[in-house]
């Protein structure tokens, strides 16, 4: 009998782990199980729309869905429409790869005004996430980003670009028009930490001096200093354009001790090292201090050195580590848990007397393959001018476009 492996969720890490376990258990078949009618995930939802040069990674994850020994279910969701219990007894290993997608709470005062949103928010409505509000944030024509990782230079950058430095991007027009409409000219980001132990990767603070008509308010920074952060933002502050049509105030070392205003967000308070409060003046604020707790999927207390959660059960990228790593950090991590699962699976073999694993899909709306080439194809036909793809942000719309294809899913081989 042919070893069967599901892996649930199909961004960066589920897509390398296939990847890993197609040259680790040569013969096996492994499915690729999404709760979203489409692929890739963090990827496609995840990484900035004009980051391009990093969503083209989904070439390699297209030739790992193209091989034959994988398949993709996407439109199911495990706890939901099918239990991890049944997954479990119809595949010989089941490896969690969903991922982290709960933004931490700042856990201070007036975090419930309107104007105050997580940066998860965020970036799901302007990646065109099916499960995002379709109606904007409340943006106003001054922002506060509280963060010092890759996830609030993204926020910062989203904000502060005009409308033709998308140009090339996957930006939906809808969010596009809205970051147009809010006609945003001031943003200030502001760190827990200090310079030196920034979250941001210094090549993106770097890339900041691409965005044309903005200005960049830099504190001094010793010539003394020379971390990566450092110099990045020394760059920064020597390269800027200098504009005037948005301006960008990096602030360092602190920490936010309460939200205030009436009907909305009017400022924010924070503490600096040495006691001493700051008032910022804004009408929205944006926290991107990361994502909190393990996918739904992973116990709290689930062992992260093997990856292995149980017989048979395993998890992999963040749903393992938590959120922090680049997309080539992944690969890493897939490989290391696909060697786990296949040393398990050459020990002990199929499991005896296991059904069909497929039987377990075959009354659910499942999209495949052919279904996502299906959106694929639409997406990109029918883009505008300056955009790589008109992505589609209704789930309804997604399964009309995949509907031929729906729930054509092979049984297992004799």
């Amino acid at each position: 009998m042919t070893l069967q492996v599901a892996v649930v969720g199909s961004g960066p890490a589920g897509c390398y782990t296939a990847q890993a376990l197609l040259k680790a258990l040569p013969g096996a078949r492994i499915t690729l199980v999404e709760r979203l009618p489409v692929p890739f995930g963090l990827v496609r939802y995840g990484v900035a729309a004009d980051h391009q040069g990093t969503k083209s990674v989904t070439r390699q994850f297209e030739r790992v869905l193209s091989h034959p020994d994988v398949t993709f279910v996407g439109n199911v969701e495990v706890g939901t429409d099918v239990s991890l219990e049944v997954l479990r007894s119809s595949f010989d290993a089941v490896v969690i790869a969903t991922g982290l997608d709960r933004d931490r709470r700042l856990g201070i005062p007036g975090e419930e005004l309107p104007g105050v949103v997580a940066s998860g928010r965020v970036t799901r409505w302007a990646n065109g996430h099916p499960d995002a509000c379709p109606a904007p944030p409340l943006l106003g024509r001054s922002a506060v980003v509280i963060g010092n990782g890759n996830v609030a230079i993204d926020v910062v950058r989203l904000l502060a670009k005009s409308p033709s430095d998308f140009a090339g991007s996957d930006l939906p027009a809808v969010v596009a028009s809205a970051l147009a409409a809010a006609r945003i000219e001031e943003i200030v980001l502001v760190g827990r930490r200090g310079v030196d132990q920034a979250r941001f990767d210094p090549a993106m603070v770097k890339e900041l001096t691409r965005i044309g008509g903005a200005t960049f308010d830099i504190p001094s920074i010793s010539t003394a200093a020379v971390s990566p952060h450092a110099v990045s933002l020394r760059h920064l502050g020597e390269h800027q354009p200098r504009g005037d049509r948005v301006t960008v105030r990096f602030r360092f070392g602190w920490s936010p001790l309460r939200i205030e205003g009436d009907a909305r967000v009017e400022k924010v308070v924070f503490a600096d090292s040495t006691g001493a409060e700051h008032s910022v003046a804004t009408e929205t604020v944006v926290s991107a201090i990361g994502f909190a707790g393990p996918a739904a999927l992973v116990p709290d207390e689930a062992p992260a050195e093997s990856g292995r959660l149980d017989a048979g059960l395993y998890c992999v990228g963040w749903a393992r580590r938590g959120p922090r790593g680049t997309i080539p950090e992944a690969r890493t991590d897939a490989r290391h848990v696909a060697g786990v699962v296949a040393a398990d699976l050459k020990g002990r073999g199929p499991i005896p007397g296991r059904a069909d694993p497929y039987r377990c899909f075959a009354a659910l709306p499942a999209t495949d393959l052919a279904g996502w080439h299906a959106i694929d194809r639409h997406e990109r036909a029918t883009a505008a001018d300056g955009r790589v793809r008109n992505k589609i942000t209704d789930r309804r719309a997604l399964l009309r476009l995949a509907r031929p294809h729906l729930n054509h899913l092979e049984g297992e081989p004799a």
